[in-house]
């Protein structure tokens, strides 16, 4: 048996922090939606036991560090499974980007051993087990669009966005989520509407959504990070609707409502950022399906 499952990255519409918790974490507040850039987990059903995992690229860790390899093994273990698999993770999503694109492979791994190995777990389970690997997961594990909150493993779903499309831009730098997060000064935020960018969506308000755009953690990134910053200036002087940095980053995003401006907004950044995607969203969730007879979801 074999099957494949699409790993969609994520945006943040909204990211509030709103303090540090005892357990270490910080407690947060996010709008997060799911965007049509995906990396691909083809899963392979063996007889021996053990969880292996190969990925496109190369210096990515294929060991018990990857959030994958860790879902397969948490999953067999809690549930006793007698048999293995082989995980093989093709990448697209940029990596440390703050798309999630590791804690989506996790999130696509857990959905898709469930149907290999037949467990008839349903997605609450699999997001509640996803909370033990990453705080990101349990998001991943649904998709679509959702207000999380606690460590970011708490999920509430709210309507999706209207359509739209969405460039996304990533520096060759990687940022550390750890080393953001330890440099955000709490006295100096300004925190997000999260409650008006609910609304706005529910509304279908593209003007409004972009006019809330908010990331407590992109000040500080941007300090940082100048090249990042300059992204940013550049998505806007081009003429998105609404310009964001996505989680911790080094990702900045931008609206776009018409399909004509999309165009002159990829090329001109395109002219000094090699990782450039125009993709739309995703305005519905995931779903467990069963593998058919060529292994394919």
């Amino acid at each position: 048996m074999k099957c494949s499952v699409k790993a969609p990255a994520k945006i943040n519409l909204s990211l509030d922090v709103l303090g540090k918790r005892a357990d270490g974490y910080h407690e947060v507040e996010m709008i997060m939606t799911t965007v049509d850039l995906a990396d691909r987990i083809d899963l392979v059903e063996t007889a021996d036991q053990r969880i292996t995992l190969e990925v496109s690229e190369g210096f990515i860790p294929s060991d018990h560090r990857n959030l994958a390899w860790q879902a397969g093994d948490l999953l067999q273990k809690r549930y006793k499974v007698k048999k293995g698999a082989h995980i093989y993770i093709t990448k697209r999503i940029p990596v440390a980007a703050g798309l999630a694109g590791g804690s989506s492979d996790a999130a696509a791994t857990l959905r898709g051993l469930n149907e290999l190995w037949g467990l008839g777990l349903s997605l609450d389970e699999l997001a509640k087990l996803g909370g033990e690997i990453g705080s990101d997961v349990p998001f991943c594990v649904y998709g679509g669009t959702a207000i999380a909150t606690g460590r970011g493993e708490i999920i509430r779903h709210i309507d999706a966005p209207p359509p739209f499309w969405v460039i996304l831009a990533k520096p060759p730098t990687g940022v550390s989520t750890a080393d953001i997060y330890r440099a955000l000064k709490p006295d100096s935020i300004t925190h997000p509407d999260t409650k008006g960018m609910e609304e706005a969506i529910r509304t279908q308000n593209f003007e409004q959504i972009c006019g809330l755009l908010h990331n407590v953690l992109e000040s500080v990134t941007l300090d940082l990070y100048p090249e990042v910053d300059k992204i940013k200036k550049q998505m806007q002087k081009f003429g998105a609707d609404g310009v964001l940095m996505s989680g911790s980053g080094p990702t900045v995003f931008g609206l776009v409502a018409k399909e004509s401006r999309l165009n002159r907004i990829y090329n001109g950044l395109r002219g000094f950022c090699d990782d450039v995607h125009a993709v739309r969203l995703i305005r519905s969730g995931n779903t467990c399906l069963k593998p058919d007879k060529d292994g394919m979801l």
